[in-house]
């Protein structure tokens, strides 16, 4: 009678063991269990909006003009000490330190943004054409860095939700989920597809080939696509008008 019941028990837990293991091959790698992507490409995307920002006139940013800046190399070191290698699911306050480094980047590029365009407006930026787009071209490419790093940080819950496949609704469609046979069974969305996704939002104004699904992603779009309007029209419009 125990032989019997150790036997039935065994045969149930290898089947339990195939059944788990041809899940995971159904299942695409997004809505798995996975490991962190590499941190590098956001911690190089990041250096370049910190020394984009450095570049803005300092008439333009908030006072002192170094204190921004400095707090978000500050936010990057405290993520790479905690997570040096790859964006992996350990504590719940790496993901509102990163939460906050993304808030601060926003904030300033946003003074940044709103002080040009009320310069432009007013006459009282924009004297040389030159500076101006060179100044109106730093602060458009950081605000496709800054949406770029929400979309990534907010859809199905963040890089680490994702790894854990906590969610399985996306907020952003990717093709490689509509199809995908066209890319490896490993594949799943990573900081540079989301980078992809902000610069062709702020160059198209509307979605290309990733589809917004949840109504916030579908917002946010929309605010980065008049952002990058009206920072595109008016800096453009008052050089052409300077050089003639």
């Amino acid at each position: 009678m125990t032989d019997g019941t150790n036997d039935a028990e065994s045969r149930l837990a290898r089947i339990e063991r195939l059944l788990e293991s041809r899940e995971r091959e159904v299942a695409p790698a997004w809505r798995r269990v996975t490991r962190g992507e590499p941190r590098w490409a956001v911690t190089a995307v990041i250096l370049v909006a910190v020394t984009l920002q450095l570049t803005v006139p300092h008439d333009l940013t908030l006072q002192p003009y170094w204190v921004l800046p400095a707090l978000e190399l500050v936010l990057l070191a405290g993520l790479i000490v905690a997570n040096p290698r790859r964006v992996e699911p350990r504590s719940r306050w790496l993901r509102w330190l990163g939460l906050a480094l993304i808030s601060v980047i926003s904030l300033a590029n946003g003074w940044a943004a709103v002080r040009l365009v009320a310069g432009l407006v007013t006459g009282t930026e924009g004297e040389d054409a030159g500076p101006l787009l060179l100044t109106g071209g730093g602060i458009w490419l950081t605000n496709v860095i800054v949406f770029a790093l929400w979309y990534w940080e907010w859809d199905r819950g963040g890089p680490m939700a994702r790894a854990r496949g906590h969610h399985q609704f996306a907020d952003f469609l990717f093709v490689q989920m509509q199809n995908p046979e066209t890319a490896p069974p490993d594949w799943e969305p990573a900081f540079l597809d989301y980078l992809y996704l902000s610069f062709t939002n702020s160059t198209a104004f509307s979605p290309t080939d990733v589809m917004p699904l949840s109504r916030w992603a579908k917002m946010l779009m929309m605010l980065q696509s008049s952002i990058s309007l009206v920072t595109v029209v008016l800096v453009v419009a008052r050089a052409v008008n300077i050089l003639r």
